[in-house]
């Protein structure tokens, strides 16, 4: 049995990940932005899962969330799930919240992330990015004030596979989970819900060969080739230096 963390699980992508984890045995850490949404938790804590809130747009309720883990039970995967897809949360969300959790969680030796197609369309440049969610934009595939989602959804891929080579000993991995009708995708998208979170599930605590593998970009348990930046070590270096420097913490030697 493994004990997993997911963020943003109180509906869509992260619940369904959250509920299967937990029904096949694992000790799931459930996570709500807030106490209202997280009553739609309730089934799940009622199982015996753990409970977090924090407003990952917040930094400093991150590093207290960091401080909340560390001192519970050690997590042995964490699912990156939360994210937003327009608005000035869109970095802080998606990319800076993911940063400061790896380095501020030392223990789990595996994490997941997601992303999506979409980062196809994200920019390798750090410049005029709105880390902070000061500006407003941030939406949909292309240029917009402070970044776009697509490009937070860059930032986040690079991310898995700077900490897949820095780190031989976790098990990093991005995921595509699909377009899929949650809240977020909207009622009208085309792809299928149930293969959307089994990849994060495999990963998180599959014991298959290809489970335990490191450095890929998945979509529906096969791996893919992701855009060009995110094996790029000088990229992925820029990106890890700009995040350090902004947040005031860097990743640890492990």
């Amino acid at each position: 049995m493994s004990r997993i963390l997911i963020t943003g699980s109180t509906d869509g992508l992260g619940l369904a990940t959250a509920d299967a984890l937990q029904s096949a045995g694992h000790d799931v850490v459930v996570h709500a932005r807030n106490p209202e949404r997280a009553g739609a938790l309730d089934p799940l804590v009622g199982r015996g899962a753990g409970l977090v809130i924090a407003d990952l747009t917040d930094r400093d309720a991150v590093r207290h969330l960091a401080g909340e883990l560390n001192e519970g039970p050690p997590l042995d995967a964490v699912v990156h799930n939360a994210g937003v897809w327009s608005g000035p949360a869109v970095m802080p969300v998606n990319i800076v919240a993911p940063y400061l959790l790896t380095a501020l969680v030392p223990g789990p030796r595996r994490l997941v992330y997601l992303s999506s197609s979409s980062h196809f369309d994200g920019h390798p440049s750090a410049v005029g990015v709105d880390w902070r969610g000061t500006k407003s934009g941030g939406h949909g595939g292309g240029s917009s004030a402070g970044g776009s989602y697509a490009d937070s959804k860059l930032f986040v891929t690079t991310l898995a596979a700077a900490v897949a080579r820095l780190y031989p000993d976790v098990l990093s991995n991005a995921v595509d989970p699909g377009w899929v009708p949650t809240r977020m995708g909207g009622p009208g998208a085309p792809d299928d819900l149930e293969l959307g979170h089994r990849t994060q599930q495999w990963l998180a605590a599959g014991d298959d060969p290809e489970a335990l593998t490191t450095g890929g970009y998945w979509y529906h348990r096969r791996r893919q080739r992701p855009h060009r930046a995110v094996h790029d070590e000088g990229f992925q270096d820029r990106l890890l230096r700009i995040l350090a420097e902004e947040t005031g913490t860097a990743l640890a030697p492990r």
